[in-house]
């Protein structure tokens, strides 16, 4: 049997949708099957909820009295760009002030960047905002010193080029006789131990590991509000190897998000202070996958046992982009808490939230059977297998002239 988007749809209307999330489809498939339960089975919820480095925000502050283009300009300190036009400013998550002592004082505590500067914006909290220019006929003005208020914004939206990895690094540190402080938290030396960012078998990508239905204009919950797929994310990698199952062996798809910041809630979305690394943002990410056929079904009955992540050292092969993993271990395995690598007992620990990822499946599944959130069938995809498209390192060339 198969459905349509708007046969689903419909029945989300009338209230008729039976709607799981990535886990609760997982037992259903294993004692019905999945011929059955994908007769039965309407939408499958997903969610994440962890450390997303490639996101921003877009704001525009509406134009001030005399008018003014803005060629340098700071939030609560932290500088944000304004290369786009007049009045629009753009904050990236890891952007930090510029008197911000960084790493050196190691490890740096780095306090506050962009990250919290979006989140303070979702709070409603008032933020200030500073911008200098040199002043021209039509843009007069050259300096402005004020605080605003996203209420006040004409318009605020997440912007984020690169989010909800699919699949990722365990990160170890394998040779450094002391602790290193990288973006995936402190390692520990000796293999003091592994810190893994991915909430599994409840991950968006992970349920759609070919992109079927998750593409360009895919509805979905981001940050509390609304958002939506606009195109894959930088760094989209669908050639990266897969198991015996279709599911990538190591980081593969990526999506790039956006939505309206003023329907989003500081729950989910959270600025995140990284020791001796950097500032981030935690961003919450549900996808619904609409169950079109028996074969849909079966991707979403993923398990932790059936994804396999690459362990890598962080200490020499990763930071110099050589080697290879040191081994593929299961989020089974690291959802115990403990892995086996190279004849040792390692402690694991995620840092990303699988509760918070379990929450927001729960939730988008109450908007669709609350007949709150209809599904949008991709008006074009994202590039999968076989498409050609694969992420490769810089390409570095001299630049002429120089010996």
């Amino acid at each position: 049997m198969t459905k349509t988007y708007e046969e689903i749809n419909e029945k989300i209307k009338n209230g008729k949708a039976v709607v799981v999330t990535a886990e609760e489809v997982i037992e259903i498939v294993k004692d019905k099957g999945a011929k059955k339960a994908a007769d039965e089975i309407d939408v499958v919820t997903t969610g994440t909820f962890g450390p997303m480095c490639s996101s921003g925000a877009l704001l525009n502050t509406g134009h001030t009295k005399p008018r003014m283009n803005y060629k340098r300009a700071y939030l609560n300190r932290v500088p944000v760009y304004c290369g786009v036009a007049a009045v629009d400013l753009y904050i990236g998550v890891t952007a930090m002030p510029d008197d911000d002592p960084a790493n050196k004082v190691f490890p740096g505590k780095f306090e506050y960047g962009g990250g919290h500067v979006i989140e303070d914006l979702v709070s409603g909290k008032d933020v200030v905002f500073e911008a200098t220019s040199h002043g021209t006929q039509c843009y007069p003005r050259k300096e402005i010193t004020a605080t605003i208020n996203i209420r006040d914004l004409p318009s605020a939206t997440l912007l984020n080029p690169r989010n909800a990895y699919q699949n990722y690094n365990v990160a170890v540190n394998a040779h450094a006789k002391h602790p290193i402080y990288t973006y995936m938290g402190i390692l520990r030396p000796n293999f003091g131990n592994a810190n893994y960012c991915s909430a599994g078998q409840l991950s968006p990508l992970l349920n759609d590991p070919n992109y079927r239905t998750i593409g360009i204009g895919t509805k979905i919950f981001l940050g509390g509000g609304t958002g939506y797929v606009f195109y894959q994310g930088t760094q989209h990698n669908p050639e990266v190897p897969r198991n015996e199952k279709g599911i990538p062996m190591g980081g593969a798809g990526t999506l790039a998000l956006v939505g309206d910041m003023k329907t989003m809630s500081r729950r989910y979305i959270r600025g995140v202070s990284m020791t001796g690394y950097g500032v981030s943002l935690a961003v919450g990410i549900g996808v619904p996958i609409p169950v079109l056929d028996e074969e849909m079904i079966a991707s979403c009955a993923v398990s932790d046992a059936d994804i396999m992540a690459p362990v890598w050292d962080y200490s020499e092969d990763y930071p110099n982009f050589q080697g290879k993993p040191i081994a593929h271990v299961s989020y089974a395995e690291l959802g115990s808490g403990r892995i086996n690598l190279q004849g040792r007992e390692i402690e694991t620990a995620s840092i990303s939230s699988m509760p918070m990822a379990r929450e927001i499946a729960q939730t988008l599944k109450k908007w669709i059977t609350d007949g709150n959130f209809l599904l949008t069938k991709p008006s074009a995809p994202i590039p999968g297998t076989g498409s050609g498209v694969k992420y490769h390192p810089f390409v570095e060339r001299p630049v002429k002239g120089n010996k």
